[in-house]
């Protein structure tokens, strides 16, 4: 099996290293955390530390007894700690969702001296309830993506397969970044007949584990319909009313609260991110719309039987993950008479951005640049685009940038 290097989240776990806090890693089913863990565990491995210092469990994995409770685990933790070396204790707990009474344990780790936690989980669940109180300002969160255009470029430079920048991000475009694509193959080799059978399954998965079992939804099939209209509709103002009316032009029954939960429910399992609309002059929106994105591109293209279409917002869908992935906070600007792709924040930065397929065109120039031209702070402006020409900044001092140089930076 094939290890893509996740240098950036390697490192994010290594500053966190031998503190206190309990390391949370969450994120998407199949989307690396499980290969990320034991990569890390490795590299501690590597660094000096005693195997008997290392203390890993996968809770999700077919070796793991049925029933597998939180006395169990307490149990098989007392014992590995007992017969550890000196130094620190390292526990990474992957999937612990799985294990009822989990928050307990992972407490009394906390609590523990010279004691190191790891803890992964596929539901923002996971940060809920028992654990938020127990660990309270005590844990950092650590967000696990699929693989981003500048990890899978990397891979592919390492396997030297001879392709040019614009035809990798072609690829990646149209199939995503979920790991388990390229684990067991060239990524040349990757087709859509396979790249249809490994989505598919993820997103089953998805739906069935952390959505409908956690939440206790039984009608699958009006919860996969809706999964897939936000998949397909991605980049589109969304209103729960349409879908609703939507749903039922096609004989599916459902009402606006139940849409609106099983929204939440997709959300908490980290398959779609909403990005919501925010006044950037004038009155705040009483009702502010949002726009859904799925968490990987593909998943989009699987909805759409992975014909293409709509480039543009696929593109907006990469950036939109982009940005998240670089640990802004990102919405939608809305001025009175236009509106602006995203406004990211982080900190005190904040950055306008418009994305766009081509600004060859003027008139499409002009339209993308009109909204940014009506902005008078002094917080950076750009818009991306898949061009090569015509780049630069503008006399309005907007940034114009090819957006795959921007994804690789």
């Amino acid at each position: 099996m094939n290890y893509i290097e996740r240098e950036q989240l390697i490192s994010v776990l290594y500053r966190h290293r031998d503190t206190q806090s309990v390391k949370v890693l969450t994120g998407v089913r199949r989307c690396g955390k499980s290969t990320l863990l034991r990569h890390y565990a490795d590299k501690l491995l590597a660094d000096g530390v005693p195997e008997r210092n290392i203390f890993v469990k996968r809770f999700d994995s077919f070796d793991m007894p049925l029933g597998y409770s939180a006395e169990q685990l307490y149990r098989d933790l007392r014992n590995a700690a007992e017969t550890s070396e000196s130094g620190t204790f390292y526990v990474m707990l992957d999937e612990i969702q799985e294990v009822d009474g989990w928050e307990k344990v992972v407490r009394r780790l906390q609590t523990r001296e010279h004691t190191d936690v790891y803890i992964t989980g596929s539901n923002a669940y996971l940060l809920s309830g028992e654990l938020a109180t127990y660990l309270a300002g005590r844990y950092v969160e650590v967000p696990v993506y699929p693989l981003s255009f500048r990890e899978y470029a990397s891979y592919v430079a390492q396997r030297s397969i001879r392709e040019s920048q614009d035809q990798s991000f072609a690829r990646y475009m149209m199939f995503g970044g979920m790991p388990g694509l390229y684990s067991d193959g060239a990524p040349e080799d990757l087709n859509q007949t396979k790249a249809q059978e490994i989505l598919s399954a993820i997103y089953e998965s998805v739906v069935i584990k952390d959505v409908a079992t956690r939440y206790g939804i039984r009608d699958l099939a009006t919860l996969e319909k809706l999964s897939r209209y936000l998949f397909a509709t991605s980049g589109n103002l969304f209103s729960t009313n349409k879908v609703v009316g939507t749903l039922k032009s096609a004989g599916i029954g459902i009402t606006n609260l139940t849409a609106d939960n099983q929204i939440d429910a997709l959300e908490k399992a980290f398959i779609i991110y909403g990005c919501e609309q925010s006044r950037l002059r004038g009155k705040e929106l009483l009702r502010p719309q949002r726009k859904y994105y799925p968490v990987d591109n593909g998943f989009r293209n699987l909805a759409h039987g992975f014909d293409g279409s709509d480039q543009g917002a696929q593109l907006e869908g990469i950036v939109y993950m982009e940005l998240r992935r670089r640990g802004y906070s990102v919405s939608i600007g809305t001025l009175p008479d236009g509106e602006i792709d995203f406004v990211a924040r982080r900190g005190s930065e904040k950055i306008y951005i418009q994305v766009t397929l081509n600004m060859t065109d003027e008139n499409t120039r002009a339209r993308e640049l009109a909204p940014l031209q009506k902005l008078n702070d002094a917080f950076p402006r750009m818009v991306l685009t898949l061009d090569h020409f015509g780049l630069g900044v503008t006399d309005e001092g907007i940034t114009i940038r090819n957006v795959v140089d921007w994804l690789l930076k």
